[in-house]
């Protein structure tokens, strides 16, 4: 109990020296009051009521009915189908840019979670896969259906083609390897004016159609983005669970011990990287389509800092954690835009905290196993 009061004196203390530049400092001691008394409060209530749960043996009977690998997608599934009947065109919006942050975290989750591979420089294949797209469109006249394949195939090539080398490198070189990459790409689409238009940008890019019917409006266009991340997580899940996730795993755990098995460990490295920015490039069409208007400025080093923090704060590994790390990284600048000056500090105090409480992102240890 002493080490619940400790902690939540510690959290208190935090908020309110955050709280302390919005409404000064009467208001954050009465913030840090609420919180030490409230957290210890809390926590004796989740315990009571788990004792209460365990009692009467109530996963028993949801279990019957939902598999725990499939709850979270069950009760998130009937929400977000309905989201564009009750909400501002804003709302829809970063709901969008949500859902295409999902495809690219759960992107890197297979590379950084699933095989173990630092990669600091992923933004590189989320450019690859926009700009193919927009040239496709724009230079060759193919629509959206057309282009996106070649895109995806262009993009997987190019980091299947980055790996073959890269891979002979590990740890903190291999991250710099990465790194690199990522920044010698920007550099190219910012400097080759005669093909990307350099800084300008490439605009005019056409939107998708489906049998006829143009997806010009962000409602329409919220469900297509919604089709490909939910699956993007049925694809993940399900890899996840096959002998090529369960080599990842090895992989991950213990490199020395995989390959003394039997496992070929470069090259289930490379089908990492490629399986990786197979769906980068694919959330890279998405946001091409979208946005009209790609430039390298969408492309930046802070852009792979972004989707990291997406993985390392659901969990490594953890197919459950990722979407909600998106989620809560997309919005937590929206809900936070009246005070724009401190919204790096309000995320970067939450991502202290939750390293010092919780190293393994939100749903990581024991659930990252399943998914």
């Amino acid at each position: 109990m002493l080490k619940t009061i400790t902690r939540a004196a510690f959290i208190a203390l935090w908020a309110a020296f955050l709280f302390l530049p919005f409404k000064g400092i009467r208001a954050a001691g009465m913030l840090f009051v609420v919180l030490w008394f409230a957290i210890p409060l809390i926590s004796l209530m989740a315990l009571f009521i788990r004792s209460f749960l365990k009692k009467i043996d109530i996963d028993k009977h949801i279990n019957r009915l939902v598999p725990p690998d499939r709850r979270y997608l069950l009760a998130l599934l009937l929400p977000v189908l309905i989201v564009p009947l009750f909400v501002r065109n804003y709302i829809l919006d970063v709901a969008i840019l949500a859902g295409i942050y999902i495809i690219l975290a759960l992107a890197l989750n297979v590379v950084v979670g699933f095989a173990g591979l630092l990669n600091l420089g992923f933004v590189a294949y989320y450019a690859i896969g926009a700009y193919s797209f927009a040239l496709l469109n724009t230079k060759a006249g193919l629509g959206f259906w057309a282009s996106m394949p070649l895109s995806v195939v262009i993009t997987t090539a190019a980091g299947f083609l980055f790996a073959v080398p890269a891979l002979r490198l590990k740890g903190d070189y291999l991250a710099l390897v990465t790194l690199g990459f990522g920044e010698i790409v920007r550099i190219t689409l910012n400097n080759w004016d005669s093909f990307t238009n350099g800084p300008n940008g490439i605009g005019g890019i056409s939107a998708p159609a489906v049998f006829g019917f143009t997806l010009g409006t962000l409602s329409t266009y919220y469900y297509l983005v919604l089709f490909f991340a939910l699956l993007a997580v049925f694809v993940m899940w399900r890899v996840q669970k096959s002998k090529v996730g369960r080599a990842w795993t090895a992989i991950r755990e213990d490199e020395i011990a995989a390959a003394a098995m039997g496992i070929q460990t470069i090259r289930y490295k490379l089908y990492s990287v490629a399986f990786g920015a197979f769906w980068a490039g694919l959330a890279g069409c998405l946001f091409a389509s979208k946005m009209r208007f790609i430039s390298p400025e969408s492309f930046t080093f802070m852009e792979s800092v972004l989707i990291l923090s997406m993985v390392i704060l659901g969990g490594l590994g953890s197919i459950a954690g990722v979407v909600v790390g998106a989620l809560f990284l997309v919005a937590l600048p929206e809900v936070l835009r009246e005070v724009q000056m401190y919204r790096m500090l309000a995320l970067g105090a939450g991502i202290v905290l939750l390293m010092i409480f919780r190293p393994q992102g939100l749903f990581g240890g024991r659930l990252a196993s399943r998914g």
